[in-house]
């Protein structure tokens, strides 16, 4: 039997999940929270951001709204940037769990519904959809997402995320691999 195409999208989108999540095992609330780069990119904040899309895009645009506010909506802040970053108040447990609860919520909503039921997006310019689109547009945010989580945690301890398994972790191979990148780019060194 092979795979339907809502299967393999669904698939894939627990597969990004779990490649995000699997960035912040074994870390201190401060590197769960700390930016690492010059737009304020941190580990919670990815997964908050991340929670509060799939409660959208696969909740309420497809008519079966989260049955918890998230404050950051509520209060407007989101036009700040709020949903980025963990406040003092927000717990990583209450981070995580949000995240979970959505997933689990948007779960529900993908296999419950079919590709081509209506969605409606009120903050795109052409807000009638699918929930097709919703899926590949929320895959597609959590893997880049997933991707930036990679990155922050390397910053933190050096730790890769998938590359790690890819290359193979030996310290050793990747100081090589990194030292042989970096000889490659010197040669384009101006100045």
């Amino acid at each position: 039997m092979s795979v339907g195409i809502k299967d393999e999208l669904h698939r894939k989108l627990r597969v990004a999940r779990a490649n995000l999540l699997a960035n912040l095992d074994d870390l201190g609330e401060y590197d769960l929270r700390r930016p690492l780069t010059p737009t304020g990119t941190n580990l919670l904040g990815l997964v908050k951001h991340l929670a509060g899309l799939e409660f959208g895009y696969l909740g309420g645009c497809v008519g079966r709204p989260a049955q918890e506010k998230l404050s950051w909506i509520e209060d407007g802040s989101i036009a700040e940037g709020a949903d980025m970053w963990a406040t003092a108040d927000e717990s990583s447990d209450y981070i995580l769990g949000l995240y979970r609860r959505a997933a689990t919520h948007a779960d529900r909503t993908i296999d419950e519904l079919d590709l081509d039921s209506p969605g409606r997006v009120p903050w795109w310019t052409e807000p009638d959809t699918t929930l097709g689109v919703l899926l590949i547009r929320m895959l597609a945010e959590t893997a880049q997402h997933a991707g930036h989580a990679d990155i922050v945690r390397e910053l933190i301890d050096h730790r890769a995320g998938n590359t790690e398994d890819q290359l193979g972790g030996d310290p050793a191979f990747l100081a090589r691999f990194t030292r042989q990148i970096r000889d490659a780019a010197e040669k384009f060194r101006s100045g």
